[in-house]
């Protein structure tokens, strides 16, 4: 596993670089197949003080994971950020069982037909969806200028993936997103899935 170390506003020093060599086995533990490891910290100037955020992101073939906590120090947010990628692995590691035949999974009109009731899928927490980055490293973004107006609204492009609304809801949930846009693989047509209140999670799809 390739394990990549970024800084945007700070130096990252050798004590923090040791400190996350030494806690990145668990990564290796939890997803055997990981190829990179790539962790990013951005320090954020604000009136009450400066903080510092950690992005996460594991990169499997086939699947990008990631997650991201902000803290009044590196270390700090590196811990929450880890925290939280170990369940995601955990859960992509339960999957994994799933698809080998060790538990029944539910086909997606089951899971639809109770509001996706039964699916082992959280809802993502609000603070962890401010700020988040694109899923994919590969993703092309532009940002445009609307002179004095203080909206910034970004563009981003992914390549079109057909797969089942399970696969969306999991993918959604590894990359820690209120939503998924996918093509249904059932229908052929653009879709998009998303979280509601509690345990509830919705389809939208273009006819």
């Amino acid at each position: 596993m390739e394990i990549h170390i970024s800084a945007r506003n700070l130096t990252v020093s050798d004590r923090f670089r040791d400190y996350v060599l030494d806690r990145a086995h668990k990564v290796e533990q939890l997803a055997s197949r990981t190829q990179e490891l790539n962790i990013k910290v951005t320090r954020h100037e604000h009136k009450a003080g400066p903080e510092d955020q950690v992005e996460l992101t594991v990169i499997e073939p086939g699947h990008v994971i990631r997650a991201e906590a902000h803290a009044g120090d590196k270390f700090a947010a590196f811990d929450l950020a880890i925290a939280k990628l170990s369940e995601r692995l955990r859960r992509a590691g339960d999957r994994h069982k799933v698809h080998r035949g060790q538990h029944r999974q539910a086909s997606a009109s089951e899971m639809s037909a109770s509001d996706f009731a039964n699916l082992d899928v959280h809802p993502v927490a609000a603070e962890i969806l401010l700020g988040e980055a694109a899923s994919a490293p590969a993703a092309a973004e532009q940002a445009l200028d609307f002179g004095e107006s203080p909206v910034v609204i970004r563009r981003k492009e992914f390549p079109a993936k057909s797969m089942s609304v399970d696969d969306a809801l999991y993918q959604m949930e590894m990359v820690g997103h209120p939503f998924f846009l996918f093509l249904d693989q059932e229908t052929g047509k653009p879709s998009v899935v998303y979280s509601r209140k509690g345990w509830n999670y919705g389809v939208i799809t273009l006819a």
